[in-house]
């Protein structure tokens, strides 16, 4: 039999279409129409493991130009630890979407209502079980747990999408009658054909409504039957609702509203996650600065060594010094190329340190190329640091980490809900009508009441017209004695709150010790740079007034022990500068101030493209002075 099903055009209204999502970096939806658009499977963005096209274009004859904007840029779009982060924004998203959808959390078992198959008075099973002689869930209430057990801690959420069940049956039956008073018969031979629907929405302040069109068509061998066949429909309004414990939408919605505070903390994590790369990346490009600055300072106390070497061969074959300084100034030489041999070997390790952060995948042409830092280490001459309570000030309003400690104690305390509510105890109350309908064909014409005789339609209009009503009420309460249960674990709650507000204070009193130790850290950075700057300045002028000075074996040794302090002086500053970039960076980065010091969107980090281009200078060669 078809027909318009009632509850299926009721679910077509309830449902409502989702709205997309403006964001650059996305599960996207399917472009369907709304009632199917729920059954389709989203888009989830396929994971980058390719470099971008910003590294080759950096890449010219084997060798790869980088400043710090490059180098960031690339760590942004390639790095395979920022490109797993960059989900947890999405994963979020998606946890949102459940919430708001209610239920248990994931993992919680659920169950589902089971549905009668006898309609009661119609027939000859269903005269038995009006009359109480079988029992009969034709009229039954709907909704109910089914005795799930439930391993939430708190009060579960309604399941808020509404929700449609169908189920039609068809049977063929021969039940065996011992006796046949009711079926005149020894063998009753059936022929059902039962339809129910089910549509139920679950309610935010904590109860649920459901709706049930049912039908039983019955076509049976008995005798006795007045109306044979015949149907029975009926329709039920079902309306289950919590007073006490599981009432309220703050009750309900908290995981919604815990859900969306998260999607605000994802992004907070995020930030955090791209703010320590680009420090961690900053530190890389300085470092391999400090150690080709070193290698530098190696070579060309190489180059002096030989050419002192040369001189002293000269002075010998001359007779102005004696031969046993040849050996000196060979060890001396010896000794030049084995500190080159350990700064190129720094050299290539900060290297591959860099290439490996900046890159998705092994790229043969990385590999090999020679990174060519563009940008050297500036020291400012005097500290341009603020007071250290207005830093302090700042870090707490701008910092990832601060913000995302707030929005988890906002998280705990909605939390705290869940474990108070249950200490009420149960009250329920759940109402429902609905109104029945009988029609069919006479197969006793004489016995048969014209009122009933007729089809689907005739028993319809006995359902809308109410002519057979029924309602019920029940009322349920339950109240455990000690309740010890429910202040366990209000109690363990209330405590792992507190314990979280004494960790957050603690963590700000840490993020100010911090603040103190790294502006202490750059200003020390910048005295001992000093220091080592103005030692190099006076042993190179010290070495330079030596040199014009005659020749002789005392000449030869202090030249070689001068140039030796030099290299030392030298080596030591280069070692500053770098001490220096390193704490400029971590004050940065304790400031939260990384991101902006070096112009990075989050939404950059998030899309994983920087819309900045590369530009490599017209004449390249040796690194900005």
């Amino acid at each position: 039999m078809k027909r318009p099903s009632i509850a299926l055009i009721l679910t077509i209204l309830l449902v409502s279409p989702s709205v997309a999502q403006n964001q650059p970096f996305t599960v996207q939806r399917p472009a369907l129409p709304a009632p199917l658009r729920s059954y389709a499977p989203p888009t989830v963005p396929e994971i980058h493991l390719t470099n971008s096209g910003r590294l080759r274009s950096l890449i010219r004859a084997g060798k790869l130009y980088l400043t710090v904007a490059d180098a960031l840029a690339l760590a942004i779009e390639n790095n395979l630890n920022l490109e797993i982060d960059r989900y947890g924004p999405l994963l979020a998203q998606s946890a949102l979407e459940r919430a708001r959808a209610g239920g248990a959390l994931r993992g919680v078992p659920s169950a589902s209502q089971q549905v009668a198959s006898v309609d009661s008075g119609v027939g000859v099973n269903g005269t038995a079980a009006s009359v109480g002689l079988l029992s009969s869930n034709g009229t039954g209430a709907g909704g109910g747990n089914g005795g799930a057990s439930i391993q939430q801690v708190g009060q579960i959420t309604p399941n808020l999408d509404p929700v449609m069940q169908s189920t039609l049956t068809f049977a063929h039956l021969t039940q065996p009658q011992s006796s046949t008073v009711l079926s005149q018969t020894t063998s009753l031979v059936q022929s059902i054909h039962t339809y129910n629907t089910t549509l139920q929405q679950g309610l935010l302040t904590g109860g649920l409504i459901q709706f049930r069109d049912y039908e039983q068509y019955l076509k049976e061998n008995s005798p006795s039957d007045v109306l044979n066949p015949a149907m029975g429909p009926h329709m039920d309004l079902f309306l289950r609702h919590s007073l006490l414990q599981g009432f309220g939408t703050q009750l309900n919605n908290r995981f919604i509203r815990i859900a969306q505070i998260n999607t605000g903390a994802s992004r907070e994590i995020f930030r955090s996650q791209l703010l320590d790369l680009c420090a961690g990346v900053l530190n890389l490009y300085w470092d391999l600065v400090s150690a080709r600055e070193e290698l530098r300072v190696r070579r060309d106390a190489l180059d002096i060594t030989q050419k002192f070497y040369q001189d002293t061969q000269y002075e010998i074959s001359v007779g102005a010094i004696a031969a046993v300084s040849l050996r000196r100034a060979e060890s001396e030489v010896a000794t030049r190329r084995q500190d080159i041999a350990v700064a190129e070997g720094n050299v290539s390790q900060r290297a591959v340190l860099l290439k490996e952060a900046l890159s998705h995948t092994e790229d043969p042409e990385l590999e090999a190329a020679e990174i060519i830092p563009l940008d050297r280490i500036e020291v400012p001459d005097t500290d341009d640091v603020p007071p250290t309570s207005q830093l302090i000030t700042s870090a707490m309003a701008i910092r990832p980490d601060v913000a995302s400690s707030k929005l988890r104690d906002q998280t705990d305390e909605i939390n705290l809900i869940g474990t108070e509510n249950p200490l009420l105890p149960y009250l329920q109350v759940a109402i429902q009508t609905f109104n029945r309908g009988v029609a069919g064909s006479p197969q006793i014409k004489s016995a048969a009441n014209p009122y009933f005789v007729g089809g689907y339609g005739s028993a319809l209009s006995q359902i809308f017209r109410r002519d057979f009503p029924n309602t019920q009420a029940q009322i349920s309460f339950s109240a455990p004695f000690h309740n010890r249960q429910a202040q366990g674990d209000y109690g363990i709650d209330q405590l792992q709150f507190r314990q979280g507000e004494v960790r957050g204070q603690r963590d700000n009193n840490r993020i100010a010790v911090d603040i103190s130790s790294q502006v202490n850290a750059l200003r020390q950075a910048h005295a001992r740079y000093t220091a080592a700057r103005n030692t190099r300045e006076l042993d190179e002028q010290l070495l330079q007034a030596d040199q014009k000075r005659s020749s002789g074996a005392q000449t030869f040794n202090t030249l070689m022990g001068e140039r030796r302090s030099v290299v030392a002086a030298q080596i030591s500053e280069t070692a500053a500068l770098a001490s220096y970039a390193r704490a400029r960076v971590s004050l940065d980065q304790v400031l939260g101030e990384t991101l902006e010091r070096n112009n990075i969107t989050l939404e950059e980090g998030l899309s994983g493209r920087v819309t900045r281009e590369s530009r490599l200078p017209e004449i390249i060669g040796e690194p900005r002075q």
